[in-house]
């Protein structure tokens, strides 16, 4: 069965803290499936539109779990690969007394750094009309390589290929570093979603969110720029380049009783996808996308809280 979308990335541990405050001063945490791409995937599949997935895990107890709970969630084995001679990679999270989160990542050579060149081949491309990853497979290993491949593979097999460059300090040296691998892997990449800071330190400038995705467009990023802002919405930019009409948006997002915002950056991902694959225009596809950010918001858990079709659609009629 040919499926219209492929995702790449990572799949991890996420231990979410019981309290805020210092990782040294908290004494419990919570397991929970993590990993942007696993996200992304995982709310294609809620949507009713299960994607590929290439991952790789850990020969381990919680590669295993990862495992199944991908299954679990319906989405293929085809490409979650197992390492049998590395760990599953291991995020601690902690949150300030605003809720801001920062991240203690365990992921010396761990699975997930070790995705090899040429694992998908030139016929699942062929049959993919769509293309997602995202920027920590680039930070280390062999999946940077793997990840750059995969994108100028998908991008001469004619797949819309899609980015998310997901900074986090604690995985590069510095920020030049990033910016400079970012930008090989922009190259190929004809959907760019990101935070303003995030394209800030990329070298894109501007006053607002909608100057900065502007000149992300001028710079050549992509065709088509999404800039995210939580709670407060999302505006878009579609260059001359794109395939679906040019213009320029913003959607204010929408109020909704907020439980856990982790993961509602991936579940904005999915639902731009969803919608422009869909065919839906820019604006439509803004405010889709933000209704599935907001709705998965409603509940405890990244995976666990991302919302069917139908409650989606709920939440744009009210």
């Amino acid at each position: 069965m040919t499926r219209a979308v492929l995702v790449a990335g990572e799949t991890l541990i996420d231990w979410v803290p019981e309290r805020a405050g210092p990782l040294e001063d908290v004494a419990g945490f919570e397991r929970r499936p993590g990993g942007a791409p696993a996200n992304v995937a995982v709310a294609l599949a809620r949507l009713d539109e299960p994607p590929l997935f290439w991952t790789r895990v850990g020969a381990d107890p919680f590669g295993r779990y990862l495992e199944r709970t991908l299954a679990d969630y319906g989405l293929p084995n085809r490409f979650v690969e197992r390492d049998a001679d590395a760990k599953t990679t291991l995020a601690f999270v902690t949150h300030d007394a605003a809720g801001d989160r920062a991240f203690t990542f365990y992921r010396g050579d761990t699975a997930d750094t070790r995705l090899q060149s040429g694992r998908i081949d030139d016929e699942t491309l062929a049959d993919c009309e769509w293309v997602h990853a995202g920027g920590v497979t680039l930070a280390s290993g062999s999946s940077r390589a793997a990840t750059l491949d995969l994108l100028k593979r998908a991008a001469a097999a004619d797949c819309t290929t899609s980015f998310d460059p997901n900074w986090r300090p604690e995985l590069w040296p510095d920020e030049e570093g990033f910016a400079s691998v970012v930008t090989d892997a922009l190259v190929h990449v004809d959907v760019c979603l990101a935070t303003a800071a995030e394209l800030e330190v990329l070298g894109v400038a501007g006053e607002s969110p909608t100057d900065i995705a502007r000149a992300a467009i001028d710079d050549g990023t992509a065709h088509t720029v999404f800039v995210t802002q939580g709670s407060e919405g999302a505006v878009a930019v579609a260059g001359d380049d794109a395939p679906w009409p040019a213009a320029t948006v913003s959607h204010p997002g929408f109020a909704v009783e907020t439980v856990d915002t982790t993961g509602a950056g991936d579940a904005f991902v999915a639902g731009a996808i969803d919608a422009l694959r869909g065919g839906r225009e820019l604006a439509d596809s803004v405010a889709f996308a933000n209704a599935v950010a907001a709705t998965a918001t409603t509940a405890r858990g990244a995976m666990a809280a991302l919302p069917t079709r139908d409650a989606v659609e709920t939440v744009l009629e009210e």
